[in-house]
């Protein structure tokens, strides 16, 4: 019955092999974590895949850092995490073929929040492009050239910025719309009271400046909307 039972960790134990070979056979090289999972896998093509572990180190007084995420055909994809070499989180970015797309939320050292970025990440419609190419000196088309069409990411949406030594208040919204910076959006967010219209300067109309003339001193005076006196 022993015997039995070391035979079937073996087959066991062969099988695990066997499958972690065949799902790892098409990447050229990758690495292991301690639980067993394939991290930073580069294939056959050369294209970075699935889950990866990128750390980076301190130079020229930058901070260092490491960031984890997916990689689909050498591409980010998805949530995107960034560490300080503390492993305090400071990001956490969205991304699509490649390029930021939607929200993006930045932090202290703290873990408060201080920025969030809204962008719109663009898919390229064809995989290649027709760009001119110029004679020198002039602007004259000598020729054609076809070249890889790229993803791109523009600034879209609110930018919201916040005062973490405040309650994480925010402190200035700037809109954009595919890129462009959008009048209503250029100016920080007024931290003052909004006046009331209890406060609220009032221009007088000539009846009104005539009705406070007669009532002047009156305790208890009531305008009653007419305009002129009787």
């Amino acid at each position: 019955m022993q015997i039995l039972k070391i035979r079937q960790l073996w087959l066991l134990a062969i099988i695990q092999f066997l499958f972690l070979m065949s799902g790892t056979a098409q990447y050229k090289t990758y690495k292991l974590s301690e639980n067993g999972d394939t991290l930073n896998a580069i294939d056959n093509k050369g294209l970075k895949q699935g889950k990866w572990l990128i750390h980076v180190d301190e130079i020229r007084g930058e901070p260092g850092y490491e960031e984890e995420g997916i990689f689909k055909n050498d591409k980010k994809e998805g949530v995107w995490r960034v560490y300080n070499l503390n492993s305090d989180i400071i990001a956490v970015e969205n991304y699509k073929l490649g390029g930021k797309h939607g929200i993006q939320q930045y932090y202290t050292y703290l873990g408060e929040l201080y920025r969030e970025e809204s962008w719109l990440g663009y898919d390229p419609e064809s995989p290649y492009d027709t760009i001119p190419v110029y004679g020198q000196g002039n602007n004259e088309i000598v020729d054609y050239k076809i070249v890889k069409a790229e993803q791109y990411s523009v600034k879209h949406g609110d930018w919201k910025f916040y005062d973490p030594t405040a309650g994480g208040r925010i402190i200035k919204v700037e809109t954009y719309f595919k890129g462009h910076l959008q009048k209503n959006g250029a100016d920080a967010v007024n931290l003052t009271p909004v006046p009331t219209d209890k406060n609220k300067k009032v221009e007088k109309t000539p009846e009104m400046i005539e009705w406070e003339k007669k009532n002047k001193g009156k305790k208890n005076a009531l305008r009653d909307g007419r305009t002129t006196g009787g």
